[in-house]
């Protein structure tokens, strides 16, 4: 009798607890897959493109609807733009579509710019520093842009905006090492570089730029460039070559990003526009060569 109570006991026991431990793992699977969902979205660099890029007769709200549609999250409006200010705003908030920045190219008026892009809820304006030529001396174009963009700074800072030097074709800042240092002179959380992938492939390599500016990076422009079609064709003919094509080591500038934390800014296109069709290779050139 005891024997028999026992074995039962014993099978019952064994019974329960392959319940429990089976109950418990079912749990343990359900709270990861919960967990699992929980998880927030991986950070991601995000793409645009220059608002002067949307071509085609569409009205500024089915411009920003087309972007959303493309995967696009934001847009840059020039300085040049024949866009009314009121309705691009709406349109931004209406597609939930950024206008992320205010490209001020070399326009002297940097006040008017930072209080744009603060309009349009953007967080940056592009700016151009200076041009040496033969009658502008190196030295005296670094001092006069440095007290341009230190006049404004103040106001950026106030603003919330920050100036964002673009590295140019403009015989100026040549180099990484000089680009840091006329950045970092001017001593403001509201500085930074602007950088352009594609501007650089000429004479040097991105990924070394990437590494030496570092943080100071807030901003991408892409665009690619052919040293082949530069000899064969001339210097400007380098850009005839779509993102993904032409020199440029995007592994090699994918790993740099990665090795400065460059995770969520933004990269905007800067390459030839048109219809849905141009837009959507664009959009699907900057997934690739980013792997976004």
């Amino acid at each position: 009798m005891t024997s028999k109570n026992t074995n039962r006991y014993s099978r019952r026991s064994l019974l329960q607890g392959g319940l429990a431990a089976a109950a418990g793992l079912g749990v343990g699977c359900g709270r990861a897959g919960i967990a699992s969902a929980a998880e927030p979205a991986k950070p991601k660099i995000k793409k645009a493109v220059k608002y002067h890029m949307i071509q085609g007769k569409l009205s500024v709200l089915d411009k920003f609807k087309l972007l959303k549609d493309l995967g696009f999250e934001g847009t840059e409006i020039h300085v040049t733009s024949k866009v009314d200010r009121n309705e691009a705003r709406k349109a931004s908030e209406a597609t939930g579509v950024a206008i992320h920045g205010f490209l001020n190219s070399s326009k002297p008026d940097l006040v008017s710019a930072i209080d744009n892009a603060k309009f349009y809820g953007a967080t940056s304006v592009l700016v151009v520093a200076g041009k040496v030529d033969k009658t502008h001396a190196y030295d005296q174009v670094y001092r006069e842009q440095q007290d341009r963009l230190r006049k404004a700074l103040p106001h950026a800072e106030k603003q919330g905006v920050k100036l964002l030097v673009e590295n140019v074709w403009n015989n100026f800042l040549l180099s990484p090492l000089e680009m840091a240092r006329f950045l970092d002179e001017l001593e403001s959380p509201a500085i930074g570089s602007y950088f352009d992938i594609g501007n650089v492939v000429r004479f040097g390599w991105p990924a070394h730029w990437i590494r030496i500016l570092g943080k100071r990076i807030v901003k991408l422009d892409v665009k690619a460039y052919s040293r082949t079609k530069q000899k064969e064709e001339g210097v400007w003919k380098g850009f005839n070559v779509e993102i993904g094509d032409g020199d440029c080591d995007w592994p090699a500038v994918r790993a740099a990003l990665a090795d400065i934390g460059y995770t969520t800014g933004w990269a905007t296109a800067e390459v030839r526009g048109g219809g849905r069709e141009r837009l959507a290779d664009i959009a699907q050139r900057l997934d690739r060569v980013l792997q976004l």
